[in-house]
């Protein structure tokens, strides 16, 4: 089939990246079903051990040419597609252009614009039509009475859509495709016609599917964060482990302890199975081999999801399971008698009526793209054979018509939505890989995990609160002991990464850290400014290290370094220009014993308070460090939400995946941020910016719901919202509040913690005092003793949030909490 110049051109970049240090995925689709792939090192998943199909990939039937689709780690792609354009010819390799098209939304506000309407008309239009994936006008004018009753009364209306009809699906703009670069053997414009992008990049003028049809070479690179968190968690386990060898393509697939790890649903962070859903997915499943986690991405997808309950009741009873015969056990056993895969429908027409595997995948593809009238005419050959097509069918081979009947309806039932097994067990490798390593070398992994989303504040949050969770300590940024990314930090804690400092770029990090190298550790900040100012380290660089904590192991707190730094930036600066370094400066004390007495005085200044400390951490890190707002009611905020605010979000795709439009949700927060504006009527309504523990969402308070609760809707208010999801063109969901209610009006439980008894008894008389002093409400007090595990409800009813605080002083921040 022409395909050996193929491979041997993957064959080589990938074995450019394997041997340059740059992370490669174990396979991707379904080139992983062929043996030549995994005997030349392009994937590493045996196929033969887990039915992979060389003919799912490449057979004789098949029309269209497939592509052995490649991921490499990110900041390693761009090096492997260097490699290949110096190897082939700038001029023989370019990038494949792609057509954004106007879609139903966006295209209703197109026209309107063209047609020098006001803006707010074509959004009122484009919010009549659902935001669903594969929405058409046609469709939304079907589903919308509201959309068709103004497209059949309002002429305006009708011209717009009319010419939106007309429109709808045309080309709007083009763009470049995310992984795709063409290889020709002679100069591309030989072939095709190219053109300059905005950016000055050179694009072929045919789109993918064209450049296929004409019959040439297409390679995807594609990049995957992941390898890079395997890689950098792989490397930091074996620098704190001496001695220690890891090698990511060896550990046991089928650990036990792995997999009973990911069936506790503690799967944040791991590949592919991280999101809420999958999570009670893995609960459930509780997967006892890779067999389980090859399955289980295949069956979490629309469609797939239905055939859950079956697959785990199989897998729960497997004595409960019935083959309508008994050549399908080896086939459907690993799914327990479900068809999962793609392969599987294959090997039925292969083992029960003859087909060859290249006639198998063409019914397959049928089966998969609803071709009736091609399902049709293969259910006769299935049961009864073909002659021509050398196909014996069921019948002549033992099974009985009536069986072989409801096997074929079975199989496309199933086929609509079979996945590729070669695709999801290469992918379930980097399942497997990335909970090794949260399993083996948590610490590692998290640090690893967060560093891959130093510029996602968003995803750092949720990280964050992720660690807290595992027990593992976050720590400041720290100029003798952090670096550019987040590092592992002891037995249970990680060190922020200097890089997520706002303003702080990465080569001042980079001259910081090697000036630390070179002469030893910062003394304290006026060692710390003399050594490294002149060198990009300019004020507001200082000033956002200290906001963020930094500079928290040098002497002094960071209200005095705040009231410092400017001074001795300026006084350094001064001395290196006129060559006067190492005289006394305003802040040196005389002293015989230099050793004992610090090289300056600090001004007696009051800390910062614990609110406005957090401020700043949350103004330069994007996140809170040394705490947050909402800590001690993390418990009660995951009561009684059902979804977080970055289920709101949009995904690193501009998806939003975890709500759907509509949908009825409750988050909780405090109001950061509150806007009041007025409807055209007159009204008044507000616009609340909620922030949870890992992000924050918009609310709006419509002038109903405002007026019923307005007397609430107050900056730093603690509330949970009610209400529909609202999702917007390439927005963040927010959500129309119904109902809001205060964190202080649910019932809730103030638990204090005591390591033991004696310690509990020793406290009993200050504990007391502070709740007696505390007004009397509807909350109860719960003592719990750390070393038994004992709980005793105390025989008092409190407002929990006014003796919080003054049991967080009187007994420490982590013994206190609100449930």
């Amino acid at each position: 089939m022409g395909y050996v110049d193929y491979f041997l051109i993957v064959w080589d970049y990938i074995n450019y990246a394997k041997t340059h240090d740059v992370p490669v995925g174990p396979g991707r689709g379904s080139a992983a079903g062929a043996i030549l792939s995994y005997c030349l090192d392009i994937t590493t998943l045996e196929p033969t051990k887990y039915s992979l199909l060389f003919e799912r990939f490449l057979n004789p039937e098949r029309v269209s040419m497939p592509d052995i689709d490649v991921d490499f780690a990110p900041e390693g792609r761009q090096k492997v597609i260097d490699y290949v354009v110096n190897k082939y010819g700038r001029s023989k390799c370019v990038q494949i252009v792609t057509f954004g098209t106007l879609q139903a939304k966006g295209v209703i506000r197109d026209v309107c614009r063209v047609m020098d309407l006001p803006y707010a008309r074509g959004d009122q239009l484009s919010r009549l039509v659902p935001a669903e994936l594969g929405m058409t006008l046609s469709k939304a004018l079907e589903q919308n009475r509201d959309f068709k009753e103004l497209y059949d009364t309002d002429p305006e209306v009708k011209t717009i859509l009319d010419m939106c009809l007309r429109l709808e699906g045309l080309p709007r703009h083009t763009s470049i495709h995310a992984a795709g670069i063409l290889i020709t053997p002679e100069d591309a414009d030989n072939y095709v016609p190219l053109s300059k992008q905005g950016g000055g990049e050179i694009t072929t003028q045919y789109t993918m599917t064209t450049l296929e049809e004409l019959g040439l070479l297409k390679m995807d690179f594609l990049g995957l964060r992941t390898l890079t968190v395997i890689k950098d968690a792989a490397e930091s386990a074996m620098r704190r482990n001496p001695g220690l060898k890891i090698d990511m393509d060896k550990i046991d697939m089928n650990d036990r302890k792995v997999l009973d790890y990911i069936g506790t649903g503690a799967t944040a962070g791991i590949f592919q199975i991280e999101s809420g859903g999958m999570q009670s997915f893995m609960k459930r499943l509780q997967p006892k081999s890779l067999e389980d986690i090859i399955a289980g991405i295949a069956l979490y997808r629309p469609g797939p999801m239905d055939f859950i309950p079956r697959y785990i009741e199989g897998k729960n009873n497997p004595e409960r399971i019935g083959y309508e015969t008994r050549e399908l056990i080896p086939i459907l056993e690993a799914t327990y008698g479900c068809i999962v895969y793609q392969e599987q429908v294959m090997q039925i027409f292969q083992s029960l009526a003859g087909y060859s595997l290249g006639q198998a995948d063409n019914i397959r593809r049928a089966m998969s793209k609803k071709k009736q009238y091609v399902i049709d005419e293969n259910r006769h050959s299935f049961i009864y054979g073909d002659p021509e097509q050398e196909i014996q069918g069921c019948v002549q081979r033992g099974i009985s018509e009536a069986a072989a009947d409801r096997i074929y309806d079975s199989m496309n039932d199933f086929a609509k939505y079979a996945f590729n097994k070669s695709h999801s067990a290469s992918y379930a490798v980097v399942t497997m890989q990335t909970a090794w390593l949260k399993y083996y070398y948590p610490v590692e992994f998290m640090a690893a995990t967060l560093t891959s989303f130093l510029d996602n504040s968003v995803k750092v949050a949720e990280y964050i609160l992720v660690c807290r969770e595992m027990k593992i300590e976050i720590l400041p940024p720290d100029i003798n002991e952090g670096f550019g990314d987040f590092t592992a930090s002891g037995e249970r804690s990680i060190r922020y990464g200097m890089s997520a400092i706002k303003g702080l770029g990465r080569t001042v990090i980079n001259e910081i850290i090697s000036e630390r190298d070179r002469n030893g550790q910062y003394r304290d900040i006026k060692d710390f400014i003399d050594r490294t100012s002149g060198k990009e380290l300019n004020k507001r660089a200082v000033e956002n290290l200290i906001k963020a904590g930094a500079l928290d192991t040098l002497q002094g707190n960071r209200s005095q370094k705040l009231t410092v730094y400017g001074s001795l930036i300026d006084e350094a600066i001064s001395e290196k220009k006129h060559g006067i370094a190492g005289q006394m400066s305003l802040f040196d004390i005389m002293g015989d014993d230099a050793g004992a007495v610090p090289a300056f005085r600090l001004p007696e200044v009051a800390d910062l308070p614990d609110d406005v400390k957090l401020a700043y951490e949350k103004e330069v890190l994007g996140v809170y460090i040394s705490g947050h707002p909402l800590q001690s009611y993390e418990s009660l905020w995951k009561k009684n939400i059902t979804k977080k605010t970055t289920d709101l979000m949009l995904d690193e795709e501009g998806r939003i995946i975890q709500v759907s439009d509509g949908d009825t949700e409750t988050i909780g927060g405090i109001i950061s941020d509150i806007t009041i504006r007025q409807t055209k009527k007159g009204d008044t309504f507000a616009i609340l910016t909620l922030e949870d523990l890992v992000g924050s969402a918009q609310v709006m308070v419509w002038p109903d719901a405002y007026r019923k609760y307005r007397e609430i809707l107050e900056a730093d208010q603690k509330i949970f919202v009610t209400g529909r999801i609202r999702l917007q063109d390439e927005q963040d969901a927010s959500i129309s509040a119904n109902t809001i209610c205060l964190f202080d009006d649910m019932p809730v439980k103030l638990y204090i913690r005591f390591d033991d008894k004696e310690a509990y008894e020793d406290n009993n008389k200050k504990l007391m005092s502070i709740l007696n002093d505390t007004e009397e409400g509807q909350d109860s007090v719960v003592v719990y003793l750390k070393n038994t595990r004992q709980q005793k409800v105390l025989r008092v009813k409190i407002i929990a949030s006014d003796a919080l605080r003054p049991l967080q002083e009187a007994f420490g921040d982590d013994s206190v909490a609100i449930v």
